[in-house]
């Protein structure tokens, strides 16, 4: 037995604790779940979670955190291949790729998307403060682009806006899309584009069609 394969199977076993965590902490709420039930939903006793994670506390931090910055990363790499150059026409195509990317991980996610909006307060300060520095971060990340599709627009409408579309895609657990393409999920990314730049967003008219 390698020690290699030791790492493997201890991270396998650490991201079926955050996958178990986040689903118990969304159905029931992270203050109504023990340890001992964390561990059960994994084959392990509940003093085997802190092989893992230090505290259920810092399972909840870590959850939460990663989702963060998975966001911020998927975000970053979509900016990165945007085209500037193109002003209005690449800022729509990358806000539109922006939402289906959100909604994406909204639908593969649910759990986590509802973990996030409910028990943000249930975290340390440090790790609170942590996670709302990456949501301010993709947030203002954006903005950028939707201040590039409408540079008229003023500060204070775009964050009205963008905190209204992301308390529209993330209901996506509750209107339950399979995926972006699905219908309900089409209709989802044409509401949060409109929501933000006004108008028909590219390619969503066309797919509503094809999805009736």
């Amino acid at each position: 037995m390698t020690a290699t394969w030791r790492a493997t199977q201890k991270a396998h076993r650490r991201a079926a604790l955050m996958e178990s965590a986040a689903r118990l902490f969304a159905e029931r709420g992270f203050a109504a779940v023990s340890t001992a039930e964390l561990g059960e939903a994994v084959g392990m006793s509940g003093p085997a979670l802190y092989k893992h994670f230090p505290s259920k506390d810092a399972l909840l931090a870590e959850i939460l955190v990663d989702a963060s910055e998975r966001l911020l990363d998927g975000c970053r790499t979509i900016l990165a291949e945007d085209s500037p150059e193109e002003a209005r026409g690449g800022a729509a195509d990358t806000l539109m790729r922006l939402i289906r990317f959100h909604l994406e991980f909204a639908t593969t996610d649910p759990d986590v998307i509802r973990i996030q909006d409910r028990e943000l307060p249930s975290l340390a300060p440090e790790d609170n403060q942590e996670v709302r520095r990456l949501q301010r971060e993709y947030v203002q990340l954006w903005d950028g682009v939707l201040a590039r599709l409408d540079p008229t627009m003023h500060d204070g409408e775009r964050q009205v806006r963008l905190l209204g579309t992301f308390g529209l895609l993330n209901s996506t657990p509750h209107s339950a899309p399979d995926s972006p393409g699905d219908p309900a999920g089409v209709i989802l990314a044409g509401m949060a584009y409109r929501s933000l730049a006004g108008g028909t967003s590219p390619g969503v008219a066309a797919e509503a069609g094809s999805a009736a």
